[in-house]
């Protein structure tokens, strides 16, 4: 006992749990007496938990929507903007004019080329055949190649006539095989030895400079075999210095590529462009070549001998949009009453009175014209202008290729921005022009940056 229960005294512990427990049993049977709540408050209460639940629901809507919208809004902030393009410049240009109706030789074989513009091979394909004397044009591309000449007079070196040279002569010479006359104990200097190879058609001229640059016929045949094919003459088979042997064969393309590799040694395209030359013992000696000096032939060599038909091989000049054109050309295995040889330059001079007028140069773009417009999607736009002209040599009536490289940009663009390159394909040859912005070229807006 810690009390009575009156005031101020205090009770025992189990005294006051059994008042807790009293009080607690009393007001919980109050409650059951009240009974299960009426239909109308039931439904109250499902309305306002149901209130209560849109609420959460909307809220955590707007919620999601809010985060939505501010993410969706950063990435397209963020995304890169697209890339201008360039419009309104023709892929194609046509070069006026009728393309040219080449008159190919009815036997034989032929082609034509201009540098960077490509090679036009007569219809029905080639095969390589015996070539004759235009063999003697790689022997001088190797020769020039390791014994270079300075054009202006200087005659090079003296060749001392060794046993191999005399024998070739008078081999050749006994079955009319064309050769220059030499004999034992002579010299000739370089210059005269490639004179009489290119000029006179001399084989035994290209035995004398093939022992003496190599050392022996069968050795330089082995530097000739190399250059050719550095100079990708995959058709060409060669098995002698000159041409008197027929298993000396190519085709009229790769003679035009070993024209094009030689007309670029300035001493070689001398010789090639004489109309006549003075060569030992023999004197003067004529070019079979009549054509040089009319029609813009300037080259190369021509001629036969008793085994193969008549060939030349032949480059041809015109001045085109002040700069010099060379249209190179090649015929092989031509007969005729007038010889082979003739036969042969005939049908070459055929080809270049055809060919050479329908070369032309065609102003593609001129340096300061508008060649189009930098667009972009939100509809902004600045004007693009060449900065340099571009003129290309073409063939009438032929299709030139025009395209654009532009490089990466970020609008907004300054006026006077380089964007791009325009690119024309001439055959191989690619020119460019660089493109510049006239104008500004604006940014997107707010607006379209955020809803695009």
């Amino acid at each position: 006992m810690v009390g009575d229960g009156l005031p101020g005294e205090r009770r025992p512990v189990h005294a006051r749990d059994g008042l807790g427990r009293e009080a607690t049993a009393r007001r919980v049977g109050r409650e059951h007496d009240l009974g299960p709540p009426s239909e109308m408050v039931a439904k109250i209460i499902a309305a306002d938990r149901a209130a209560w639940l849109r609420r959460r629901l909307a809220l955590t809507f707007v919620v999601v929507v809010l985060v939505a919208a501010v993410a969706g809004g950063a990435v397209q902030w963020l995304r890169p903007l697209p890339q201008p393009a360039l419009e309104g410049v023709a892929a194609t240009t046509r070069i006026p004019g009728t393309a040219p109706s080449l008159p190919w030789p009815s036997t034989g074989e032929a082609a034509l080329s201009v540098p960077g513009l490509g090679t036009l091979v007569q219809p029905g394909g080639t095969k390589p055949v015996p070539v004759g004397v235009l063999a003697g044009m790689l022997t001088a591309y190797v020769v020039l190649k390791d014994h270079p000449l300075p054009t202006g007079g200087s005659t090079g070196p003296a060749i001392p006539v060794t046993a191999q040279a005399l024998a070739a002569y008078q081999s050749g010479n006994a079955s009319g095989v064309p050769e220059v006359p030499v004999s034992a104990g002579e010299s000739v200097t370089e210059l005269a030895a490639l004179e009489g190879l290119l000029v006179g058609s001399g084989n035994d001229m290209a035995t004398l400079l093939a022992d003496w640059d190599a050392g022996s016929t069968s050795a330089f045949v082995t530097k000739m075999d190399r250059s050719a094919a550095s100079l990708g003459l995959r058709d060409t088979r060669v098995t002698a210095p000159g041409g008197a042997d027929d298993a000396v064969t190519s085709t009229p393309a790769d003679l035009i590529r070993l024209a094009e590799a030689a007309m670029r040694i300035p001493v070689l395209s001398q010789i090639v462009s004489l109309g006549q030359v003075t060569v030992p013992q023999a004197g003067l000696v004529y070019n079979p070549n009549y054509l040089l000096g009319t029609d813009g032939v300037v080259g190369i060599d021509a001629g036969a001998d008793t085994t193969t038909d008549g060939c030349f091989l032949f480059a041809a000049q015109k001045t085109v949009g002040g700069r010099t054109v060379t249209l190179y050309g090649a015929v092989l295995g031509q007969a005729g009453p007038i010889g082979p040889t003739a036969a042969a330059v005939g049908a070459g001079d055929a080809l270049v009175k055809a060919a050479l007028p329908a070369l032309t140069a065609v102003p593609i773009v001129q340096a300061g014209h508008t060649v189009g417009h930098l667009v972009v999607p939100w509809g902004a736009s600045a004007p693009v202008t060449a900065s340099k002209g571009l003129t290309v040599d073409a063939w009438s009536g032929s299709s030139i290729s025009v395209t654009q490289r532009l490089v990466r940009l970020t609008a907004p663009v300054a006026a006077g921005t380089r964007v791009g390159w325009l690119q024309v394909r001439e055959g191989s040859r690619v020119l460019e022009a660089p493109l510049h912005t006239t104008a500004r070229l604006e940014g997107p807006s707010r607006l379209w940056r955020l809803t695009r």
